[in-house]
């Protein structure tokens, strides 16, 4: 256990300044907990709740663990006047208490939060890509440092990442579920990115869910693996380049969300005082199960689990830290 403890560590650490070099990044402070009623914390799929609680002092507003960093990034970029090209990485740490637990799934949430200032004429499909494979690669780096500091991990992914959109996706799989499309799709090429989480597609139905103030739902994605152990696709990572003052107006309303206008956070955007970027999140944990191959998330993180679970992996000797 000591071992995994030192292989996790060395992830984390190589991963993050990989990460900040080849992005152009930062490395900043994060918070845990930010006022509620702001509107900088992110309901991310739109549906989960963060935890909430009252502070000392603070009479008439509560105070919520964050859920991701995703619009506090942003005004950070503003604070500092970044300039494009440059941006923001922080160390986040979360409470997702809507989470179900699972074999990657926890209450507890460890990822790079990451944002990067852009101009207007990088908002566009090839620019997403071009910064999914500057990821991708410092996540091969990554894994072939590890293999030299710990030859029993042996490189396991592909040279390069696969592009596809949600829509073109379901094309190819009209009869599956999105999970399902996605198992299949990232079985066959390993490494994948799904271009278009949130928008309605041709069925009606969006692939998954996504709040409609970060993400501009047809300039994002996510990233996702295979997984042997697990027999399924695994999200990486969220990203993509936010909403634009003209996007946000569209997605708030296609969404049924036009009371968040009302809140500081969306009047900023809404009124063009914020910068245009592009940014997401990365899962350290994940990144951690994925190149140590772990068929637990348990295996690579402290956290709370059910008695069913724990005794489950203890009979299957999987040592939960």
């Amino acid at each position: 256990m000591l071992k995994t403890e030192e292989a996790i560590f060395f992830i984390k650490d190589y991963f993050g300044k990989k990460l900040a070099a080849c992005l152009n990044l930062v490395n900043v402070s994060a918070p845990v907990a930010v006022l509620d009623g702001t509107g900088i914390n992110d309901d991310l799929n739109g549906i989960e709740k963060p935890v909430s609680f009252s502070v000392k002092g603070i009479s008439d507003q509560n105070a919520v663990i964050v859920q991701s960093l995703a619009k506090w990034k942003r005004v950070r970029l503003r604070e500092y006047n970044i300039e494009p090209g440059r941006g923001l990485l922080t160390d986040m740490r979360a409470i997702r208490p809507s989470e179900d637990l699972s074999p990657i799934h926890s209450v507890y949430v460890d990822q790079w939060d990451w944002e990067k200032r852009i101009s207007p004429s990088q908002r566009n499909i090839e620019f997403l890509k071009q910064t999914v494979r500057a990821i991708y690669q410092s996540i091969r780096a990554t894994e072939t440092a590890l293999f030299e500091i710990h030859p029993e991990y042996v490189p396991i992914l592909p040279e390069n990442i696969y592009f596809i959109h949600a829509e073109e996706l379901l094309r190819e799989f009209p009869d599956l579920t999105p999970k399902q499309r996605e198992n299949e799709i990232a079985k066959i090429f390993g490494a994948v990115f799904i271009i278009g989480i949130g928008a309605t597609l041709s069925n009606g139905e969006p692939h998954d869910g996504r709040a409609p103030d970060y993400d501009d739902w047809s300039l994002n994605g996510d990233i996702l693996f295979w997984d042997d152990l697990l027999e399924c696709a695994f999200e990486l990572s969220s990203m993509g380049i936010r909403v634009d003052p003209q996007t946000l107006d569209r997605q708030l309303t296609v969404s049924g969300c036009d009371d968040r206008r009302n809140l500081p956070y969306h009047k900023m955007l809404l009124a063009g005082e914020l910068p245009l970027t592009i940014g997401g999140g990365i899962g350290q944990s994940r990144l951690s199960m994925l190149l140590l191959g772990k068929c637990h998330i348990g295996e690579v993180q402290a956290s709370i689990w059910d008695r069913d679970t724990a005794g489950k992996c203890e009979a299957a000797g999987i040592m939960l830290l």
